[in-house]
């Protein structure tokens, strides 16, 4: 197994660390290897762009191609007020 050392360590950090570690039930030490086990499974990027990925996120839901929008007898539309924001 290898050896890892950290310098210059902010003592906030460290005492983030101290805390999850408590807070998940293991040493400081397991903490940091479960986090750094973490970091490098997912992926470095997103497979593709912004788009892309909101695509994927909302797949299947919404209209359909060529989908008409549902008539709303009675509602009222109500201009936006950008000055509310």
């Amino acid at each position: 197994m290898a050896q890892l050392l950290v310098r210059n360590l902010e003592d906030g950090v460290k005492a983030r660390l101290r805390v999850l570690a408590a807070e998940h039930g293991r040493s400081m030490e397991e903490e940091v290897r479960a986090i750094l086990r973490d970091a490098v499974a997912r992926p470095a990027e997103p497979i593709g762009g912004l788009g892309t990925e909101l695509a994927a996120l909302f797949k299947g839901g919404g209209l359909q191609a060529n989908e008409e929008l549902p008539e709303m007898p009675g509602q009222i539309l109500q201009p936006w007020n950008f000055g509310d924001c």
